[in-house]
C-alpha cells in the first residue's frame, strides 16, 4: 500500500509541471483557420513568418514565444499564425491560391509569404492584421520580450488607430521587465 502511494505521488509530480507548461504555450492556427476564425469571432491576426534554417527564428520560439506574459496577451488579443515561408503546399484564401512556384528548389518562397511581407523576405518577420482580415504592418526582426511587447500591445490594444508609433512608444509603460 506504501508502496502504491509512493508510485501515485511520482506520477502526480511528474505530469503535474508538463500539464501547467502546456497551457503555457501560444495557440498557434494556420493561416487559412485563422483567416475563418476571425471572419466569425474578429479579432487582430498575428503572423509569425519563418523558415526551418532561421536561428533566429528558433531563439524567437524559445525565448519571446514562450515568456509567459507574451503567451497570455497573444492568446487573448490575437489569432496567432505561424507561417512557413518557404511552404510547399497550396493554400486557398477567399478564393485566392496561393503557391511556392519552386517547392523543391532552396530558398524558394511561398506567395503567401512574399505577399504578406510585400517581397521584402526576412525572417523572422511579424505580420499585424486588424480584424478585417485587413493587413496592417510588418515588423522584421528577432526580439526580447521587453521589446516584443509594445509592439504587440500598440497593434492589440488598438492604439495604432489614434497613435503614431514614435508617439506611443515614448508613453508606453511596460509590464515585463528584464
Amino acid at each position: 500500500m506504501k508502496r502504491q502511494i509512493i508510485i501515485i505521488i511520482a506520477v502526480v509530480l511528474v505530469l503535474l509541471p508538463s500539464t501547467l507548461f502546456s497551457q503555457n504555450k501560444i495557440k498557434w492556427y494556420s493561416f487559412e483557420e485563422a483567416f475563418e476564425l476571425n471572419k466569425k469571432n474578429p479579432k487582430k491576426i498575428f503572423i509569425d513568418v519563418y523558415t526551418d534554417w532561421c536561428g533566429w527564428c528558433k531563439r524567437m520560439d524559445a525565448t519571446t514565444f514562450s515568456n509567459p506574459y507574451i503567451v497570455e496577451y497573444m492568446n487573448k488579443h490575437y489569432y496567432s499564425v505561424k507561417l512557413n515561408a518557404e511552404r510547399v503546399d497550396t493554400v486557398f484564401v477567399d478564393g485566392l491560391m496561393f503557391i511556392n512556384p519552386n517547392p523543391g528548389q532552396r530558398k524558394s518562397s511561398h506567395q503567401l509569404a512574399v505577399s504578406l511581407l510585400q517581397g521584402k523576405m526576412s525572417y523572422p518577420s511579424y505580420v499585424f492584421m486588424n480584424e478585417k482580415n485587413e493587413w496592417l504592418t510588418v515588423v522584421p526582426g528577432y526580439m526580447k520580450p521587453p521589446a516584443f511587447e509594445p509592439v504587440i500591445r500598440y497593434f492589440g490594444d488598438g492604439d495604432y488607430l489614434n497613435k503614431n508609433w514614435e508617439e506611443y512608444n515614448k508613453t508606453f509603460k511596460a509590464d515585463i521587465v528584464e
